[in-house]
This record gives C-alpha cells, sequence and structure tokens, in this order.
C-alpha cells in the first residue's frame, strides 16, 4: 500500500471520530427512520444466488421508482424484481411489484389487479407520461427484451412493447425519458451494460478477467464485449423510432453503460445526456440543437477523474449544489476509489472537485450505486445521499477489510464548496450495513421533506421517513406542461429569496436502476416568503411568480400558471 492509500486508510477511520467529537452538532442534521417494517411492503428482491455470484449480472439490479399512478395526490411505488439463472432459461421469471400508496404511512401491493404481470429478469425502472395523457407510463430495464407499460387511466395498465418500438434485448441496465427534440413529447435513452451468451458463460476462475484480487470470481466487465445503448425518438402516435445512429448516439466502441440523466449542462435551452460507465469513459453527449448530438467527454473532463483514470461509473445525478445557475454531477464509483463531484465552470467546462469539497476520503472503500442531490436540512443548498453495496460475495469469507454489506453515504452541503460526512449523525437506522442498488427519492408524506427508499440486492427494501428540518423553511412545485411534455421533464425552475438564488431542474430518473418524484423541491432557509420564481419550459415559455408563501405545494400549469395545491 503505497503513502496515499495510508493516508485515505487513516482518514477513513478517523472521519466518524471526528463528526462525533463536536464538529457537529447532531439536533443540526436530519434525521432518518426505517419504517420499512410498518409500511406493508413485503417485496424480497431475488437475483441469482444469495450468498454467491457467479456471474456479473446476479450482481446487478434493485432498481426502485416513486410516481404518482392513480393521481391521488401521493406517490406509489414500484420495486423491479430480477430472477435466477434456472429460473431464466426456463421461461419462468418473477415479475416486480407495484404498491399503492394508502395515505397513512402505509403501501397495498396491486400488481396483479395493475396488470403490471409480465415475467422478466428485471434490472431497473424509468417512469415517464410518454403518451401526455396525464398518466404516468412504465418502462421496465431486463435481461433480454425491455418492457413498456401504458397507463390505461383508470389503475391499470397495459403492455404496449410491441406496438410502440421499445423491446430492445440486451442487458439493460438503466433509461431516461427526456425531449431531446423539444416536440413536445418524452423520447427514450436506453443503456445496456454488456453483451452475454447464456449458452456458454465462463464460471468463475476461468480466464484472467474472471478474479478479484486474485481470487477466483464472475467474469467481466472488462474482456467482455460492452452493450449497444439505443436511442428512440417519440413520434407522437404511441410509437417511437430508433434513431441512435442518426441522433450521433452510435459510439462503435461500446462501453458498459450502468446510469444515466438528461441535464441542460450548457444552459442553451435543450437536454444534454450524460451516461456513467463502468471501466470505461463516461460520456458527454451535448445536444446540437438539430436532433443530433456531439459526444464530448473528454474535452469537458467528464470522461475522468481529476487524473486522468477510468472510474467504474454507476449512479449519476445533475443537479447546481453551489447555486452558481450551472447543474453540476456527482457520480458513484466502486471501491478503492472515490465517487466523483464534477463542478460545473461554464462553457462546457467541468472540474473534478472531489477532494476540494472532501468528498473523497470517506468513499474509499464504499461501492456506490443510487444517488442523489436534495437539500435534506432545508437550508437552501443541495445535499448528496447514496446508496452502497458490494458487488463480490466472496468478500465475506476472504478475510479482507472490504465488507459485502455497507453503510450508506450522508454529506450536507457546507455552502462554501465543502461536504461533511454525517450519516453516523443522521439516527441509528441509517448505521445498518445494506447491499444497496437503486434509490428512489420523494415526498412520501407530502409533508414538504424528501424521504427515500433503497433497493437491496437479494433482500428488503429499505423505506426510510425524513423526520423534519427543523426550523427551516421548504417550498414544492409540480409541473404540468400543455406545449411542452406534460411531466414538464426539462423545465428549470428558480426561486429568489433575498440574496440566495436556487435552481432545479425537473426529471424523474436519479442515480442508477430507477426513477424518483419529479416535483422540484427546494429549502428556504429561515425564509416565510419566496421573492420570486421564475420557470422556463422547454418549449421556450417564461413564467414568473412574486411573493410566495413558504412550506407550500403548489402546480405551475404552462398554460394557467400558478395553483395552490395544499
Amino acid at each position: 500500500m503505497n503513502v496515499f492509500r495510508k493516508a485515505i486508510s487513516v482518514w477513513f477511520l478517523l472521519c466518524p471520530v471526528l463528526a462525533a467529537g463536536g464538529f457537529l452538532r447532531a439536533d443540526s442534521v436530519p434525521r432518518f427512520t426505517n419504517v420499512s417494517g410498518s409500511s406493508g411492503i413485503d417485496f424480497l428482491h431475488i437475483n441469482g444466488p444469495e450468498k454467491t455470484k457467479p456471474y456479473l449480472f446476479e450482481a446487478k439490479g434493485g432498481g426502485a421508482g416513486f410516481f404518482d399512478y392513480d393521481k391521488d395526490g401521493r406517490l406509489d411505488l414500484i420495486m423491479v424484481q430480477g430472477s435466477t439463472l434456472e429460473r431464466f432459461r426456463k421461461g419462468d421469471n418473477p415479475h416486480g411489484a407495484l404498491y399503492r400508496n394508502q395515505g397513512d404511512g402505509t403501501f397495498k401491493e396491486v400488481t396483479r389487479e395493475a396488470g403490471l404481470t409480465r415475467p422478466a429478469w428485471g434490472m431497473g425502472v424509468t417512469l415517464g407520461d410518454y403518451d401526455n395523457d396525464g398518466f404516468v407510463d412504465v418502462y421496465l430495464n431486463n435481461l433480454q427484451a425491455n418492457i413498456l407499460y401504458r397507463n390505461r387511466g383508470d389503475g391499470t395498465f397495459q403492455d404496449v412493447t410491441a406496438r410502440a418500438g421499445v423491446g430492445d434485448a440486451g442487458l439493460s441496465s438503466s433509461s431516461a425519458f427526456g425531449d431531446y427534440d423539444l416536440d413536445g413529447d418524452l423520447d427514450l435513452y436506453v443503456c445496456n451494460y454488456v453483451r452475454y451468451n447464456f449458452d456458454s458463460l465462463p464460471p468463475p476462475g476461468s480466464k484472467p478477467i474472471c478474479s478479484y484480487r486474485g481470487a477466483p470470481a464472475f467474469c467481466g466487465p472488462k474482456g467482455l464485449e460492452g452493450g449497444a445503448n439505443r436511442f428512440y425518438r417519440n413520434n407522437g402516435d404511441g410509437t417511437f423510432s430508433e434513431v441512435t445512429e442518426a441522433a450521433g448516439l452510435n459510439v462503435k466502441n461500446h462501453y458498459y453503460s450502468l446510469g444515466v440523466v438528461w441535464a441542460d449542462l450548457d444552459s442553451d435551452g435543450d437536454p444534454d445526456l450524460y451516461v456513467a460507465n463502468d471501466s470505461t469513459p463516461n460520456q458527454l453527449f451535448v445536444n446540437q440543437g438539430d436532433g443530433t448530438f456531439k459526444e464530448t467527454g473528454f474535452l469537458s473532463g467528464l470522461a475522468t477523474d481529476a487524473d486522468g483514470r477510468f472510474q467504474a461509473g454507476m449512479g449519476v445525478d445533475a443537479a447546481d449544489y453551489d447555486n452558481d445557475g450551472r447543474l453540476d454531477l456527482f457520480v458513484t464509483n466502486f471501491a478503492d476509489d472515490y465517487s466523483t463531484l464534477y463542478h460545473n465552470r461554464g462553457q462546457l467546462l467541468f472540474e473534478d472537485v472531489s477532494q476540494q469539497a472532501r468528498l473523497s476520503q470517506p468513499e474509499w472503500m464504499l461501492v456506490g450505486w443510487g444517488a442523489g442531490f436534495y437539500d435534506l436540512n432545508h437550508d437552501g443548498w443541495k445535499d448528496i445521499f447514496h446508496s452502497n453495496g458490494h458487488v463480490y460475495a466472496l468478500v465475506l469469507t476472504a478475510g479482507w477489510s472490504d465488507r459485502y454489506y455497507q453503510p450508506s453515504s450522508f454529506y450536507l452541503n457546507r455552502k462554501d464548496g465543502t461536504f461533511r460526512d454525517v450519516r453516523k449523525l443522521a439516527g441509528p437506522d441509517l448505521q445498518k450495513e445494506l447491499l444497496g442498488r437503486g434509490m428512489a427519492f420523494g415526498d412520501l408524506d407530502n409533508d414538504g421533506d424528501i424521504d427515500f427508499i433503497i433497493g437491496n440486492l437479494n433482500g428488503t427494501p429499505q423505506l426510510f421517513r425524513h423526520e423534519g428540518a427543523g426550523p427551516n423553511h421548504w417550498v414544492m412545485f409540480r409541473a404540468r406542461g400543455t406545449r411542452s411534455n406534460r411531466d414538464g421533464i426539462g423545465a428549470r425552475i428558480t426561486v429568489v429569496t433575498g440574496e440566495l438564488r436556487q435552481a432545479w431542474e425537473i426529471k424523474r430518473t436519479v442515480g442508477i436502476f430507477s426513477a424518483s418524484d419529479p416535483r422540484a423541491h427546494f429549502g428556504l432557509g429561515a425564509a416565510e416568503r419566496i421573492d420570486e420564481v421564475q420557470v422556463k419550459w422547454p418549449s421556450g415559455v417564461v413564467q414568473e411568480f412574486q411573493d410566495l408563501k413558504a412550506d407550500l405545494h403548489y402546480l405551475i400549469d404552462e398554460e394557467s400558471g400558478l395553483e395552490k395545491e395544499f
């Protein structure tokens, strides 16, 4: 171990002590309570053997999604189910689960009634109203054929995969809806991880690529053929056209893609696409405004870390963490490395500031997955939370310092470009070590703060309720497009309170394998009223509202304007 790694290890050990030693007041950190036991969510994730993972695809998956499928004003939950190789070969895969929010802190499974019963080896889920009928639809990423379910609006869903033309076959990980051509409907980008021949699967240890630290392990991703990602343009009639190559998104040296996010990173009014890749360069596809994209990952500084190394990108999110009006990026990575914070310097130039932000040391031994930028203490500055869990089951018995089950990561924004590791101060329930994978974030009880669920590989999901952010205030906005897409995805909302300006861009896909509450959430600190709200819609429509009361949910309609919801 070199001197740098020794220093990292020492810091990792000392960080919890420093935090607990008084540098932070525990009452200034929001606390989270695990309410899984009382929630009625009885889902158990299946993904290959629990204690051994002979194949790479058995270590992935575990997606979750929050959405209001029945339009009753409460977020419901979809959990993605995996499978086993034996069931897969028999054609006997299970299906995921849909849980309806009862409004009393509990959920009821309604999967069969809703018709979400097509069997599949599921990995992830994305959500979006692709047909602009006001009801959110479901797209499932699977091992082999993906599935698109259209929400009928009566509590049931219809499998429209074949008609829509989006049943891409591969090992699909994550996907995201976004309106790249600003025509008012949602297009779809699909990440594919690796290609497999299931009739000839190499066993652990059979090749040099089939080991971890010298011990036999599953093969890949290095040495395997990367999957080819797909891009589908919405035709506006319930069908999609595959336009990957025509849009300039056909990268011939296929990478191992896991996470994806749409975000207007150059603030020119159209969405760009960022893809997190495992063990290969991350990619930034800049929207040219003419139906095509240009890949500028290396030129922008987003392809590698600060030292020019390829990392193992998994979860990704985009938000303005330093309130300078530009969207930044955060990417979770593998162990013996750090998850990466990229600061947007403008002009499509990004800088890896993970070390300066004090994020790299606590991350060194963790394998990061689902992630999100959210203002969890409502002070007006976005924090970072992400799930963790190893992929190599051999860690359980190898006697190494690595942990298979790992704690989650929670970093509070210090408002000066740095973050504090506060997991140990956020409640005893967050100390539990998990085999975390996908995460979904959202205000489940409509009380104005962000709750979340963590999908666990071969385990039960963990639902965490936010216990409040003290005296600080908040506001949330739900966007409803008319000329723009119905979800308002891509709309940028700016909130001004005194000298503080915050921006949020509407999206559903967050992290990896998962989709979250699309409502824009802002912490307001001590401000009881909002001076100004500006909304820039994908259509070009701009709306402004003044002097709004805090601590409320609002609806912003692209045509009729602002309405107080509750």
